[in-house]
């Protein structure tokens, strides 16, 4: 079986990075992770990336143009069958999700379509509601806005505060990436 190769894009500390690597790393995975590209420079996700030995870029994001033509060239040159945004902190042009004629998928900290953007969690709270949760979707040119493709959701307790939830939450996301890349794959 030959592996589908991921690029995952990351802006931070890579955690949901990491728990993609682990996954990949299990003998009936169906993805590897190929490459991961960060927009930030000595970030914890692209030591992440050395010590696990996967090609890895600091691709500048001073001008978006120039920014999206550098990381489809490297996606061209490592034939990459998805890409994974991972606590990318950038959002891609309609211009470049056509010319990547791959999925791309984002994972988000809400139940969307609720809590779009950012601040997901103070969002929960301060609307007191029940429940919050991560969803992984397909990226199209509205923000949060792509079809779902894997939801879950944890309890918001009255002691829950922004710290708490968004630990609980990242749990949950670990768990679900995976889940919908499997997801994905089998149906692509």
């Amino acid at each position: 079986m030959v592996k589908k190769k991921i690029a995952v894009f990351i802006s931070g500390r890579g955690s949901n990075l990491k728990s993609l690597i682990n996954h990949s790393k299990k003998k009936n995975s169906l993805f590897k992770i190929d490459l991961v590209i960060s927009n930030n420079f000595n970030v914890k996700g692209l030591k992440i990336a050395n010590k696990s030995k996967i090609k890895n870029y600091y691709v500048k994001y001073s001008n978006k143009r120039i920014f999206e033509n550098r990381v489809l060239k490297l996606l061209n040159k490592n034939k990459i069958d998805l890409i994974c945004l991972a606590g990318f902190m950038k959002i891609l042009s309609k211009k470049f999700i056509k010319k990547f004629s791959s999925p791309i998928i984002n994972i988000h900290p809400s139940l969307l379509p609720k809590y779009k953007g950012l601040n997901t969690h103070m969002k929960a709270i301060k609307n007191k509601d029940k429940y919050s949760g991560a969803t992984v979707h397909i990226v199209n040119d509205k923000l949060d806005s792509g079809k779902i493709i894997i939801q879950e959701k944890v309890r918001i307790l009255k002691s829950d505060n922004e710290k708490t939830l968004k630990k609980k939450v990242l749990k949950i996301e670990h768990k679900i990436y995976s889940k919908a890349i499997i997801k994905l794959l089998t149906n692509y």
